[in-house]
């Protein structure tokens, strides 16, 4: 059964973080909150979590998963960013978006997208998130929390309890937040390409 963090959405409890950083740092499955609905996430090298995603959520291989990060420095690492990306990601971070760009050696193979060799990166505008991220002090393997046969991510932590209790091991419940996933950039090739429209706003990408 998941342990069950109840958190302030502004000022969330610093131990209550440290302890949901441990459990994450020995393989536990994570439910947290952002910017755009509830994400399920583990650390970036755990194989073992990353597969029970995979079946919570019901997704292949050749999804796009997402490093949540901290900071534009995280991003950097783990992303080949051209000068023009790393405007149009500067201007609009932190934020709901999710910038799919090529990975580099220091992601693992297995979260990169196996025909285009990309990954899903994105800074959050959510202190919890951010406060799990501090005290981590890595980016977190992430994919919003949307499970099989819905369009929304999950928004209601008791309804995500319900649902997930026995398949996950943390959820941080920083109350009800909205529904709508990220807005999805592809930057991957040198271009802009909106692939979803969600959360945020997608007019610095219209061109």
């Amino acid at each position: 059964m998941a342990e069950y963090f109840e958190v302030h959405p502004v000022n969330p409890h610093r131990r209550t973080i440290s302890q949901a950083a441990d459990l994450i740092r020995r393989g536990a499955v994570v439910v947290y909150p952002t910017d755009s609905g509830y994400a399920i996430g583990c650390q970036l090298e755990n194989k073992d979590a990353l597969e029970r995603i995979c079946r919570i959520r019901d997704i292949g291989k050749d999804h796009n998963f997402t490093l949540m990060c901290r900071d534009l420095s995280e991003l950097s690492e783990y992303a080949r960013v051209d000068n023009q990306a790393f405007r149009l990601i500067k201007n609009n971070t932190p934020g709901a978006y999710t910038f799919v760009l090529k990975g580099t050696k220091e992601v693992p193979r297995r979260l990169l997208n196996p025909k285009r060799k990309t990954i899903g990166l994105r800074v959050p505008d959510h202190v919890v998130a951010q406060a799990l991220l501090t005290e981590l002090g890595e980016p977190l393997m992430s994919t919003t929390l949307i499970l099989p046969g819905e369009t929304f991510a999950e928004a209601d932590p008791e309804a995500i309890r319900d649902a997930l209790e026995n398949q996950v091991d943390v959820i941080i419940d920083g109350g009800r937040i909205g529904e709508q996933p990220t807005t999805v950039v592809d930057l991957a090739d040198g271009d802009v390409s909106l692939i979803r429209v969600g959360q945020g706003d997608p007019s610095p990408f219209e061109f």
